[in-house]
């Protein structure tokens, strides 16, 4: 097939993309201002997108809001991805991802808001943290640096200290968030069965620039 056979159907392809981005990206900001019973065509007008387009890509309102979801939650899991594969030590890149959260729960208001949300449910999620976390936990153990029975259950108590600390976060704007967000992180350390100083140890390790972990999720 020729370039000039392939070019519009390129550009068609495009449109179709930079469409629905813009109907995730305003469904997200719906989400973010609790704004979850937003008729169809006031999320159609904020996106700057026609009614009808709204149906070429989503079947109802609940499946735009589920994507706008995913995309921030893949967002997300692809920046601690990143960031963590040269970590070989599991419970540093549980940390890692764990401290690298809640640093950005204020430099990342509208994805954090989001998170906050739905926290609980996505707690479940096979996108996200979630998996990732529950990943770290069973490497940990595995390795002998974490001391858990039931994995699941340490994930629930480490993503409830998470969001309860992202709340925290967000009603006393005053708090030191890297201090704070530490502070938890070795606590749910201690939990999984590190001593106090292992805990300590890993949680003074170097992080990565968060200047650097925002341009990544820019263009993530």
């Amino acid at each position: 097939m020729s370039d000039e056979a392939q070019g519009p159907v390129s550009r068609l392809q495009r449109r179709k993309q930079r469409t629905r981005a813009a109907l995730v990206k305003a469904a997200q900001a719906f989400i973010a201002e609790g704004k979850l019973n937003a008729p169809v065509l006031e999320i159609t007008q904020a996106a700057d997108v026609g009614m009808g387009s709204f149906y070429n890509h989503f079947d109802s309102k609940e499946q735009l809001f589920e994507a706008a979801v995913t995309d921030v939650l893949d967002g997300h899991g692809a920046i601690l991805d990143e960031f963590t594969a040269s970590i070989d030590d599991p419970a540093e890149t549980f940390a890692t991802c764990f401290r690298l959260t809640g640093r950005l729960f204020r430099r990342r208001p509208q994805e954090s808001q989001i998170l906050l949300a739905n926290g609980m449910s996505l707690l479940l999620s096979d996108r996200g943290l979630a998996p990732r976390a529950l990943r770290d936990i069973v490497a940990g153990v595995a390795a002998g640096r974490f001391r858990v029975e039931d994995p699941e259950l340490a994930l629930a108590v480490a993503g409830g200290a998470l969001l309860g600390l992202g709340n925290l976060l967000r009603a006393q704007p005053d708090r030191d968030d890297a201090r704070d967000t530490d502070a938890v992180t070795r606590d749910v350390l201690v939990l999984f069965g590190m001593t106090a100083e292992q805990a300590q140890e890993v949680c003074e390790r170097e992080l990565p620039d968060l200047a650097v972990v925002l341009a990544a999720e820019s263009v993530a």
